[in-house]
């Protein structure tokens, strides 16, 4: 009887408890249908995808791109811009010089007050491989082009590291963990022309170690600048003005032409020909010897000469010219008297406007202190596990030259009457010495030397 029940229902595809239900005996019909939707709601759970980028256009993004991040061919492509402006726009050249020369262009050098280890760090820093004292530039242009700087660090048996620098261009893509971006494991590098795909890992201070081979693994670092949150790439400076300055090398070369066609004319000679045959003679005559600047020509009554130039009725714009500079130095946060360009005659108003601009070297300065800070760090834990009389991790600070000097006299004053000051505070016994040190320290604007407190 039930299976006949159960045939009725399927065939009329109907949908009600059934009565066999109230007398107890088994329906296999509402059995199948309760499994039925039990596995089919979390299916269609799982296929209620939200819309991205990686669902909508399919193979735009890389499964390593964060969501934050350019998309892959975005990203390489305002990196080889930023190059190619690097290497044709004197702008764009100057820009990134100007950062380098702030930021690194008065010499940076580590400082260890372990002695051993300070002995190590002058004979890594000053290497004929590493030459740091002069890769510094190279390495502060590349993150102000790029953004991003991918140190490539080898350690031969003897503890000693080398460090090359691998263009952001060349790396396809970073593999962190799935639970946190900023812990980057490896990094592949774009195949080389025989194909063959290059993985450096990157550096774990818990693994890193001589292998069973009694090696170091090359390992790699990456740092980034102007990186958004939840991002692994860093931003180019001069990615935001890009098209300025592409905008501006167009309307400069466009002012260029102007002035040189409108100096060209030609001359019209007007006369009364016989036939055409006598105008073409003199036409020729006329070329062979055309008249020089500066010369006397002497002419009848049938012969009329003019001068027909172009009427390029040109407004000045210089407005316009400016309006596009202002746009850029807003973009790289410099003045414009920075970019050759004297928006005002007065020394007061230039030395005012310089004040933002030094914050941002200075924040760019504090970056690559700690950066080469952190690199000094590993190289010194790597040369630890063979030689023991050096300290892991020590106390590595670096030291950077004053972004700008201008106002050296105003703090050598100010430190020298704090310093008075703080002297008879101490004597009264009112501050401890390192406060004393604190403060003449923090009125000359100076980090306090290490192992002085």
């Amino acid at each position: 009887m039930s299976d006949l029940i159960s045939w009725i229902k399927e065939a009329l595809h109907i949908d009600y408890p059934s009565p066999l239900d109230a007398v107890g005996i088994h329906d296999p019909y509402h059995t199948r249908l309760e499994v039925s939707r039990e596995v089919e709601a979390p299916a269609r759970v799982n296929l209620a995808v939200a819309e991205t980028e990686n669902t909508l256009l399919v193979g735009a993004r890389s499964a390593y791109d964060m969501p934050n991040d350019r998309i892959a061919f975005d990203r390489e492509a305002v990196m080889s811009d930023c190059l190619d402006a690097w290497r044709f726009n004197p702008m764009a050249r100057r820009i990134v010089e100007l950062t380098s020369q702030y930021v690194v262009g008065g010499g940076m050098n580590p400082i260890c007050p372990h002695a051993e280890t300070q002995a190590f760090l002058n004979q890594f820093w000053h290497h004929h491989l590493n030459h740091l004292p002069v890769r510094l530039i190279e390495m502060s242009d590349e993150l102000v082009r790029s953004g991003n700087l991918f140190v490539l660090l080898s350690t031969d048996l003897g503890g000693m590291s080398y460090l090359r620098v691998v263009p952001g261009t060349g790396i396809s893509a970073i593999h962190s963990r799935e639970n946190d971006i900023e812990q980057e494991l490896e990094f592949q590098l774009k195949p080389s022309l025989d194909g063959e795909e290059r993985h450096y890992p990157a550096y774990d201070a818990y693994k890193d170690g001589l292998n069973r081979n009694g090696e170091y693994a090359t390992v790699m670092l990456h740092y980034a600048v102007n990186r958004p949150a939840g991002s692994q790439w860093g931003e180019s400076d001069l990615g935001p003005v890009l098209k300025w300055l592409s905008r501006y090398s167009s309307w400069l070369e466009d002012r260029v032409r102007l002035n040189r066609f409108r100096n060209a004319f030609i001359y019209v000679v007007k006369a009364h020909f016989n036939n055409e045959a006598a105008r073409q003679a003199r036409q020729t005559q006329l070329l062979a010897t055309p008249p020089s600047p500066g010369s006397v020509l002497v002419t009848d009554e049938s012969e009329e000469w003019s001068v027909l130039s172009p009427k390029l009725e040109a407004m000045d714009a210089s407005t316009d010219g400016l309006a596009i500079k202002k746009m850029i130095a807003a973009g790289v946060g410099v003045p414009l008297h920075f970019l050759a360009e004297p928006e005002s005659s007065t020394r007061t108003t230039a030395e005012a406007a310089g004040g933002p601009t030094f914050r941002r070297f200075e924040q760019r300065q504090r970056f690559m202190q700690w950066m080469l800070a952190d690199l000094c760090q590993i190289v010194v834990a790597r040369r630890a596990q063979v030689d023991r009389a050096l300290l892991s991790p020590a106390d590595i600070q670096i030291q950077a030259a004053d972004i700008s000097s201008k106002d050296n006299a105003t703090l050598a004053q100010a430190g020298r009457e704090v310093a008075d000051f703080a002297a008879d505070l101490w004597e009264k016994q009112l501050i401890s010495k390192e406060e004393y040190l604190r403060l003449v320290y923090r009125f000359i604007d100076e980090p306090i030397p290490v192992g002085s407190l």
